[in-house]
C-alpha cells in the first residue's frame, strides 16, 4: 500500500554514458567465478583489448570473447557484460540478468544490479498464521482547503501488521493517530429479495488477494519470470488510471514498500520495472529517515515517483514524491511525500513487537 501520493518526468542528463553508473554503484560480481578463473578471464580480456587496438577495417564488427565457467556463461563485449544463468549443479535459482551492454539505459543497468543483489538476500520466514510487520518513517505534504503551497509535516513512525494469509484483521499504527484495522474477514453482506422477506447472506465477500490487495502468501507465489510478472501487474491494475506504465510502476513500488517478497520474486519485480518505458535514474535522493542514495524514477502528471536505494548494498530504502512541474502545490522540486523502510519481520499477533527485525 502507498504511504503518500504519487507523480512525473525529470530531464535526463546527456553527458557521456548518461549518469555514469560506475560512479553511482560498484560493478556487480560475475556469478560463478573463483579467483583463478577471474584472473584468467581478466588476462584473456586484456589480450583481446590489445589485439583489437591494432589497425582494422572500419566495417569490422565488434568481436565477442566467450569464456566458459562452471556455473555460468559470460559474454564480454566492448562496453558491457551480459551474465546468463547456466543452471549449475548447486541447485540454486539465480535471477537472470537483464542485458547491460552499451545500448541499455542507465535505469535498466541500475535495476539489473539491484535485481542481482535482491536475488541474494536471505529468504523471509513468515508463517501463514503470522503477521508481516513493517516499520517505516513517513512524511506527508498537505494543502489547506483554501489552497496555497503544500506544507510537509515532520516525518513520523508508521507500523503495519498485515495478516500473512489475509485471514485476520491487521493493524496500522502511526504517531499522533488512533490505531486502525486493515484487511481480515469482512462482516457478512445481506440482501432482501422482496418486501417483507427475511434478509439472506449474499455472495459478496472479501476481496481476494491481488497485486493491489496483496498478502504475504500471495506475493510469495508471484511469477519469477519478469515478462509474466509485468503482464500480471498490468492486468490487475486495469481501471486505475489511463497510464498503464505508471500504474505498473506504482504497483511495483507499493509491493516493495510494504510486502516482504522472497529473493527471486524481489529480483523479478526489479527486472519487470526495467521493462517499463520512461524509467530513469536520479543520481541523488534522500528518504524520510535522511538516508541518501541513488533512485530509480518515473514521472506522470507533473509528479515523479522515486525508489531510493543504498549505493553500496542496493537495498531498497524508501520512496519519495517530487513535483517536476510547477503547480498550485508549489514549484518544481517540491517534495510532496517521502518514506523510509526501517524494518521488516514476522510477528505472532497484530500490535506485538516482533522478536527479530530485518532492515
Amino acid at each position: 500500500m502507498s504511504t503518500f501520493p504519487r507523480r512525473a518526468a525529470r530531464p535526463r542528463p546527456e553527458d557521456g554514458d548518461g549518469l555514469g553508473l560506475g560512479g553511482l554503484l560498484p560493478p556487480p560480481p560475475v556469478p560463478g567465478l573463483d579467483r583463478d578463473r577471474e584472473l584468467l578471464l581478466k588476462e584473456a580480456l586484456m589480450n583481446q583489448a590489445s589485439h583489437d587496438s591494432a589497425p582494422r577495417p572500419a566495417a569490422r564488427r565488434r568481436r565477442l570473447l566467450w569464456v566458459a565457467v562452471p556455473t555460468a556463461v559470460c559474454a564480454l563485449a566492448i562496453g558491457g557484460i551480459v551474465a546468463v544463468n547456466g543452471g549449475g549443479s548447486s541447485g540454486t535459482d539465480e535471477p537472470q540478468a537483464v542485458v547491460t551492454g552499451p545500448l541499455a539505459s542507465d535505469a535498466v543497468r541500475l535495476l539489473d544490479r539491484i535485481a542481482v543483489a535482491a536475488g541474494k538476500t536471505p529468504q523471509p520466514s513468515v508463517r501463514a498464521d503470522q503477521f508481516l510487520y513493517v516499520e517505516s518513517k513517513v512524511a506527508y505534504a498537505g494543502q489547506s482547503a483554501a489552497g496555497g503551497l503544500a506544507a510537509t509535516a515532520p516525518a513520523h513512525t508508521r507500523q503495519v501488521w498485515l495478516s500473512a494469509d489475509g485471514s485476520k484483521a491487521g493493524l496500522i499504527r502511526e504517531d499522533g493517530q488512533p490505531d486502525s484495522t486493515v484487511g481480515g474477514a469482512t462482516p457478512p453482506v445481506y440482501a432482501i429479495e422482496s418486501r417483507g422477506a427475511a434478509p439472506k447472506p449474499s455472495s459478496a465477500g472479501p476481496n481476494p488477494p491481488s497485486v493491489t490487495n496483496p498478502t504475504h502468501v500471495f506475493v510469495a507465489a508471484l511469477p519469477t519470470a519478469p515478462d509474466a510478472l509485468l503482464k500480471l501487474i498490468r492486468d490487475e491494475t486495469r481501471g486505475q488510471g489511463t497510464d498503464a506504465d505508471q500504474r505498473a510502476f506504482t504497483a511495483i513500488g507499493e509491493l516493495l514498500a510494504e510486502t516482504w517478497a522472497p529473493p527471486q520474486v524481489s529480483a523479478a519485480l526489479y527486472q519487470a520495472a526495467a521493462r517499463i518505458p520512461g524509467v530513469t535514474v536520479v543520481p541523488s535522493a534522500t528518504d524520510a529517515a535522511g538516508r541518501e542514495g541513488v533512485a530509480v524514477a518515473r514521472s506522470a502528471q507533473g509528479r515523479e515517483t522515486q525508489w531510493i536505494f543504498d549505493r553500496a548494498t542496493h537495498t531498497f530504502l524508501g520512496e519519495r514524491t517530487v513535483l517536476v512541474e510547477t503547480s498550485d502545490a508549489g514549484p518544481a522540486g517540491t517534495v510532496l511525500g517521502s518514506s523510509a523502510v526501517l524494518a521488516k519481520a514476522a510477528a505472532d499477533r497484530a500490535g506485538d513487537a516482533p522478536k527479530a527485525r530485518t532492515t
